[in-house]
Order: C-alpha cells, then sequence, then structure tokens
C-alpha cells in the first residue's frame, strides 16, 4: 500500500520508534513558534539549559496575544521577548506585525517541514502541507535545542470531501460539521488529512481555517496536500522556492475515512458554551445579538475580511450591534487599505481592531452582561470573553456579517450567491516588523522586566504521596477552567508565584489558598481532562501550589504532556465507578510511588473513607523518567548529554 501524507513527512523525520499508531515515536522538527503569552517561558526554559543558540532551520518568537498594555508587564516582556530573540538566533515579529498562525502561513510555512509551536493553534499552517503540532513550552524549548519531539503516533483520518462548497458556506462550516459530527473529543490520536476533489476548491485561507480549529476536536494536527493551489498561494507570498508538491499516493492506507459532502453543507453555529455544540443557523434565526466580531487566527485572512465587505458595502451595521474586526495580520491591513475595502467597512458602522488575538482570549471587547456575541473564533469556552453570563456562538465571517447587519441571527444562505473572492493579484511584502537575529549575538544583553521571575524548583517525588482531594471536576475541563485568561491575568505568565493565585479562580476562588495552606494534594477530573489551549501555565502553577497527581478519566493530548513536564504524574481510574466514590476533602495516599511507577498501575488509599482503587499509568519509559526526575526541566540535561 502506498503512504499518506502524514506517514511521508514522519518518516523523513523519524528519529525513533515504528510508524505504527499507538507507538512511541520521536521526530526533527525543522521550525519552532512562539507566541508572548507561553514565549518567555518557554525561553526561561531553554535558557536554563545554557546553549548558546537555537539548533533549529527557524525559530520565530510572535507578540500577538498580550499587546493590551495596562501596565508596565507585557511591554516589558516584549523587551524581555525581542533581546532574547536577538541573543539567541530566532526570528522575532513585533507587536502589531499579526497574529503569529497567519503570519507564519503567510511567510515561514513550508510543505513536508515540521513546525512545533507552543500554541494549540499551530496546526493551522497545515494548510500549506506542512505537519504543524502544538506542544507545551518545554517540549518546543527541547525542540530549539536540537531535541527530537516525543509523542504518540497518532491515527491518520482521510477526510474525503467531495463536491464544491454553497453560495454563503464557507471553510468554517466545515470545521463545524467535523466538530458536529465528532465532538471535541473526536480527534483525540489522531491526525485529520484532507483529500478528494473539494479539496482543489478551497484556497490556503480556507484551508488554514479548517486545521486551525482541527485542534478543537483535539486532533494531533490537520494537514492538506500541497498543490497547484499551494504552489499559487506561495507564489504571491514571494516564497514560490518554498513550494514543493506533497501528496498521498493514490493507493494510500488510512486508519479511517470520514466523508464530507461540501455541495450539502449549510451555514453552521456553534452554541454556548463547546466549539461541538453545533446547529445550523436557520435554526437560530431572529436570535437578538449584541456583538459580532471577526477575526482571530480562525478567521481574519484577506478572503475572510473580503467576504465581509462584499456583504456589509454600501449598507450599515445595525445600530443595536457593536461590530468589530481584527485583520490577522499588517499585511491583510495594508491590502484592506490600499484596495479602499477599510475605508468602506469603516463606513458601514465596524470597529477596526489591532491585528492581534485581542478579544479571542479575553483581552478586550468584552460583551455586555447576559449578552449574545457572535464570533469568528475557535472558542466559546463560558468566560472566556471576559463576560460570564455571555452568550457565545462560533460563525463564519459570512454569518457574522449578515447577522451585523440585520441586528439578529441571520441565515446568510438567503443572500444567494456572492461574488467569487479572489486573492489579490500582488502583494507589497513588507517584513520590516521581523527582526532578524543579532550578526553579534556576544554584544546583546538580555532584557528583565521586575515581573520576570526566576523558574520554581522542581522536586522530585517522594516515596509516599499523601494530600487531599483539593478539587474534583466534571468532564471536559479546559486549560481556562484551570489557568484562566484575560487581561488581568496573563500579564502575570512570567510570574509563577503570582499568577499561580488564579488556578481554578473562576469554579474555585479558594483552590489557591487552600493548596498552598495544605501543602499540596491531588486533583480528581473527568473525560477529557485539560482540553484547549497549549497553555503550560495550566500544569506548571499547579505544581507550584503543590499539586501531585491528577487523576481523571481521560486527558488531553497537549495537556498531559505539561502535566508529565512538570513532573505531575496523570493517572486515569481503573474503574470509572471509583470516580463517583471519591469527593473533595477526602485524603489520599500512594505508597510504592516511585518504585510503582516501574508498573502500569498504583494503589491509592482513600484514607477518609477506607477504601482503596487502582489507577492506571499510561506513560513509557522517558516520560515515567520525567516523573521521576521532579520535571523534564531537571531530566533535559541527561538528555542533551545523550
Amino acid at each position: 500500500m502506498g503512504e499518506n501524507i502524514t506517514r511521508k513527512i514522519i518518516r523523513k523525520h523519524l528519529v525513533s520508534g515504528e510508524i505504527k499508531a499507538g507507538a512511541d515515536i520521536s521526530i526533527r522538527i525543522d521550525q519552532t513558534l512562539t507566541q508572548d503569552a507561553t514565549g518567555t517561558l518557554a525561553y526561561l526554559q531553554f535558557e536554563a539549559m545554557k546553549l548558546p543558540k537555537v539548533k533549529t532551520e527557524l525559530s520565530v518568537s510572535y507578540v500577538d496575544h498580550n499587546t493590551l498594555q495596562e501596565g508596565f508587564e507585557n511591554f516589558d516582556d516584549h523587551l524581555f521577548l525581542q533581546s532574547f530573540a536577538a541573543k539567541y538566533g530566532i526570528y522575532f515579529s513585533k507587536p502589531g506585525n499579526g497574529i503569529c498562525h497567519q503570519l507564519h502561513t503567510e511567510r515561514f510555512a513550508a510543505p513536508g517541514k515540521t513546525l512545533l509551536g507552543s500554541d494549540s493553534h499551530t496546526p493551522t499552517s497545515g494548510g500549506v502541507g506542512m505537519l504543524a503540532i502544538g506542544a507545551g513550552g518545554l517540549d518546543v524549548a527541547l525542540a530549539m535545542a536540537g531535541e527530537p519531539f516525543n509523542l504518540t503516533m497518532p491515527k491518520v483520518v482521510k477526510v474525503e470531501l467531495k463536491g464544491k462548497l454553497p453560495a454563503c458556506v464557507s471553510a468554517k462550516d466545515v470545521i463545524l460539521e467535523l466538530l458536529k459530527r465528532r465532538t471535541v473529543k473526536g480527534g483525540v490520536g489522531k491526525v485529520f488529512e484532507y483529500a478528494g476533489e473539494g479539496v482543489s476548491f478551497l484556497e490556503v485561507p480556507d484551508r488554514a481555517t479548517i486545521c486551525n480549529m482541527g485542534a478543537e476536536l483535539g486532533a494531533t494536527c490537520s494537514i492538506f496536500p500541497s498543490d497547484g493551489v499551494t504552489k499559487a498561494f506561495l507564489k504571491l507570498e514571494k516564497r514560490e522556492k518554498d513550494w514543493a508538491e506533497l501528496l498521498a499516493d493514490k493507493d494510500a492506507e488510512y486508519d479511517e475515512t470520514i466523508v464530507v459532502d461540501l455541495a450539502g453543507l449549510v451555514p453552521l453555529a456553534a452554541k454556548p458554551h463547546s466549539p461541538d455544540n453545533v446547529s445550523a443557523v436557520s435554526s437560530l434565526k431572529g436570535v437578538k445579538v449584541n456583538q459580532v466580531i471577526v477575526g482571530s487566527c480562525t478567521n481574519s485572512s484577506y478572503r475572510d475580511l473580503m467576504a465581509v465587505w462584499h456583504i456589509v458595502n454600501g449598507k450599515k451595521i445595525s445600530p443595536d450591534v457593536s461590530f468589530a474586526i481584527a485583520p490577522g495580520s499588517r499585511q491583510v491591513l495594508e491590502l484592506l487599505a490600499r484596495n479602499g475595502v477599510l475605508a468602506d467597512l469603516i463606513k458601514a458602522g465596524a470597529r477596526i481592531l489591532e491585528t492581534a488575538c485581542g478579544p479571542c482570549i479575553g483581552m478586550g471587547q468584552a460583551p455586555c452582561s447576559g449578552g449574545v456575541t457572535l464570533r469568528t473564533f475557535n472558542r466559546n469556552f463560558k468566560g472566556r470573553s471576559g463576560t460570564a453570563d455571555a452568550s457565545v456562538y462560533l460563525v463564519s465571517p459570512e454569518t457574522a456579517a449578515y447577522s451585523a447587519l440585520l441586528g439578529v441571527f441571520s441565515d446568510p444562505a438567503e443572500l444567494g450567491s456572492l461574488p467569487e473572492i479572489k486573492l489579490p493579484a500582488a502583494i507589497d511584502i513588507d517584513d520590516s516588523l521581523i527582526l532578524a537575529p543579532s550578526a553579534t549575538p556576544d554584544k546583546v544583553e538580555v532584557i528583565r522586566g521586575p515581573n520576570i521571575k526566576p523558574l520554581p524548583a522542581f522536586n522530585v517525588p517522594e516515596e509516599t504521596v499523601k494530600g487531599g482531594v483539593l478539587i474534583k471536576l466534571g468532564d471536559n475541563i479546559t486549560t481556562d477552567d484551570i489557568m484562566p485568561a484575560g487581561a488581568k491575568i496573563l500579564p502575570l505568565r512570567s510570574n509563577i508565584p503570582a499568577i499561580s493565585q488564579f488556578v481554578f479562580s473562576k469554579l474555585d476562588k479558594d483552590f489557591a489558598k487552600r493548596a498552598l495552606e495544605s501543602g499540596g494534594g491531588f486533583i480528581i477530573g473527568g473525560t477529557n481532562y485539560g482540553q484547549g489551549s497549549s497553555r503550560e501555565h495550566a500544569a506548571i502553577a499547579p505544581k507550584y501550589l503543590g499539586v501531585k497527581a491528577v487523576i481523571a478519566k481521560s486527558f488531553a493530548r497537549i495537556h498531559m504532556a505539561n502535566l508529565i513536564n512538570f513532573g505531575i504524574l496523570p493517572l486515569t481510574f481503573d474503574l470509572e465507578s471509583d470516580y463517583e466514590k471519591l469527593s473533595a476533602g477526602d485524603t489520599l495516599e500512594i505508597r510504592g510511588f516511585k518504585t510503582g511507577l516501574s508498573g502500569d498501575e498504583l494503589t491509592v488509599n482513600n484514607l477518609t473513607k477506607k477504601e482503596k482503587f487502582k489507577a492506571k499509568i499510561t506513560l513509557n519509559a522517558r516520560q515515567k523518567e520525567i516523573i521521576l526526575a521532579g520535571s523534564l526541566l531537571n531530566a533535559a540535561t541527561s538528555f542533551l548529554n545523550n
């Protein structure tokens, strides 16, 4: 049998392991990216490895998350990132240049290459045929140090796209359809590889949107072929030299196949409070809307904003709606300014936001109390918008624009056909806000503001681990639940003692205080614990508070890796009924913690209820070594020397 695209790239980059679903493998990483909310910690970790420069083909540090400068912290961190990049051989994209995933697709993503990014939406670059994977910052730091990335060989799911999208149905509706079918857990341990005749009708920005929200499926990544459409896009970006054809063999083998008839799709919306709570827009018609925002790394491309323009041009946004647009990059913003579209959008009533993540991560533009907000974003977790009781819907640019005009949820299919949206004939490439590393790195001094604190120590575990159940949680707990984002918390990302005070703050305001006063303990979770963002603060901050283990029904991939990286043991219930028997406040004890790691289960004693249960260890030998060392950073020296 022939090979699919995913396996071709993995085979070319394979360092160890067997290309067999479920096997432990390690692959060479060509490129890395960080953003400022995760980058400061990743670079502090890289610095702790005491290497003179990065060893990747390309590493890029983007500033796109924390551009709201209410105090000195964010600007200080930007200076740290810029000086660090100059010294250690990393390219630096300045604030105002755009969102990392939009920018990386424009400027650096290349077919057949591997990319590891400290952001869960790194798979966006799969739109150009790149194996792009999101991970925790420590894994990215090790990749910059030249170490391979370790993962479980995923299953490869063929998503066969048939036909062509109808008018006013777009790429956002394709990925929402998959979320409707497969849920936020349906992609765990899988790569979604797109194929079929429908692929040829999707431009690279469309493909990038689909790959971006593959993260919401829990997928390792998503990928499209590199074909003539890819070549045309890279030629437009004046990067034709980066193009290489990359197609699956005609007899390629896949682990699963999903068929999507594009012609049969309708405009869709993800209802509160999960990306997989999907319904047809037609079923929501007439619901009053308070706010509409077009942007984020999912839908802020030139193509997306031109679709909005076609709908609102010459009209006025409803007086009852706050309508905002955030272009994904400076390049997109400049194109709209030069062709007159920006002026038309402003005249229609749009508020133009900075080319940054902004409201997607709760950084401004919070909706009104109890408000309904339509967003072209990728996540709608409760409270993520900054307003706890808001109802956030995820929609396409077409649905967003039409609803903004009418002031109520509206089905863009009523508009009939829109003019075909084509990429511009030419682009004036201006990379002046992407700074190359210094030619004299020894003369560069890394700038450290007062909010940048040293990494905390990560102690090795004891043979007997004892503590209380600090909190018991349900299914699909997100990293936003564990470590909230927003303008008040994210500026503390370089200060672990300070940011740790907000762990679970939206679910249990006393959690941090209770954890510290009790000397730490255990977290109990349901299925898919830790879904969502790759932020490793959701692991390192609980570790700082003394969390020793998380016992859950199942884990999201990136968060489980982050727990291991910071020495928190992830355990799964042998019997899910044991979950029901546990209560917050129970005292648990694991004897033989270290010696027991050599096996595949541990016995957990519930001292409060005088019961015991088995918890499964699903770690490989390397991961067990990390737990025994106290953290991946502790173990990194031995890894780097081997």
